[in-house]
C-alpha cells in the first residue's frame, strides 16, 4: 500500500531539492552590490512621509474583502457558464439564487455606506 505513495514522496523530495538549489544558486551567483538607493524605502516615487506602522482605515480592509468576495463569485460563475447547457432549468435557478444573494449583500454594503470614501 505504501508503494502507491512513492510517486508523491518522490515529487516532494525533488521539489524540495529544486527549491533549495535555486535559493543556494541565487545566493552564490547573484549580484552583491549593496547601494544606498537599493536599501532605501520606496513609496510611489516619493520619499516616505509617514511612519510605516501607521494605522489604516478599516474601510481599506473592507474593500479588500469585498474584492475577494466578488472575485470568488466570478470563480463560481465561469465553470457554471461552461456547463450551462447540461444543467438546464435547475442550474439556472440555483445560480440565480446565488447571484441574487450576492447582489443583496452588495446592496446592503452599499446602503451601509461601506463603499463611501471621504
Amino acid at each position: 500500500m505504501l508503494t502507491e505513495y512513492f510517486p508523491v514522496l518522490l515529487f516532494l523530495v525533488v521539489s524540495a531539492i529544486v527549491g533549495v538549489a535555486l535559493i543556494v544558486i541565487g545566493n552564490l551567483l547573484g549580484p552583491k552590490r549593496p547601494q544606498a538607493d537599493k536599501g532605501s524605502p520606496y513609496e510611489c516615487g516619493f520619499e516616505p512621509f509617514q511612519d510605516a506602522r501607521m494605522r489604516f482605515d478599516v474601510r481599506y480592509y473592507l474593500i479588500a474583502i469585498l474584492f475577494i468576495i466578488f472575485d470568488l463569485e466570478i470563480a463560481f460563475v465561469f465553470p457554471w457558464a461552461t456547463v450551462f447547457g447540461k444543467l438546464g432549468l435547475v442550474g439556472l435557478v440555483e445560480m440565480g439564487m446565488f447571484l441574487s444573494l450576492l447582489a443583496l449583500g452588495f446592496v446592503y454594503v452599499w446602503k451601509k455606506g461601506a463603499l463611501e470614501w471621504e
